[in-house]
């Protein structure tokens, strides 16, 4: 049976260690078969690398008029498609990391770059996926960070339709980085 696995990715050390501990422990590198003493390249499963950009909304403000009434700072839709774009080549990178991250330990991953409330999001596509393991790093918030700002992987694991393993990384790993 091929396990499908859904690895939720953003730009935090935690969810690429998240995605490295599921490669290194989950997936074995090559099969050997025991008969011919031949390996093949892994066939026991696929890594949906999901990450999610967050709604962008543009938001109308006063610009202040230079002589003559004209406006002296870029119009709002230049300014939101200016980050629109730079918010779409953050999440390529981030992408593009992960999957050469899989690539590397001969893993078949497949990209995923949704729009919304990562939250929501990801408990949506674990679904729609019909994944069997949900996999996320952990930020490490205090608690305090954790009640006013809440935390995916919490929300994760009470709303996901599929098992959820949070992985943390040991304490010298938040230290080098």
């Amino acid at each position: 049976m091929k396990m499908k696995v859904m690895v939720a990715i953003d730009e935090s050390d935690g969810s690429l260690y998240a995605l490295k501990w599921a490669l290194d422990n989950l997936f074995n590198i090559m099969a050997t078969d025991t008969m011919n003493g031949t390996t093949s390249e892994n066939e026991e499963g696929i890594v949906f690398l999901v990450h999610v950009e967050p709604n962008f909304h543009t938001y109308a403000y006063p610009i202040p008029m230079g002589p003559a009434g004209v406006a002296f700072y870029p119009s709002i839709p230049e300014v939101g498609d200016s980050l629109k774009k730079a918010q779409q080549e953050k999440s390529a990178a981030i992408a593009s990391q992960a999957l050469q991250m899989c690539k590397d330990k001969q893993v078949k991953a497949e990209s995923v770059i949704l729009n919304g409330d990562a939250r929501e999001m990801i408990c949506e596509a674990t679904e729609k996926m019909q994944v069997d393991l949900l996999i996320m790093g952990s930020r490490g918030l205090g608690k305090l960070k954790r009640a006013f700002l809440g935390s995916v992987s919490d929300y994760c694991a009470h709303h996901a339709k599929a098992p959820i393993l949070i992985v943390k990384p040991p304490e010298d790993h938040h230290k080098k980085h």
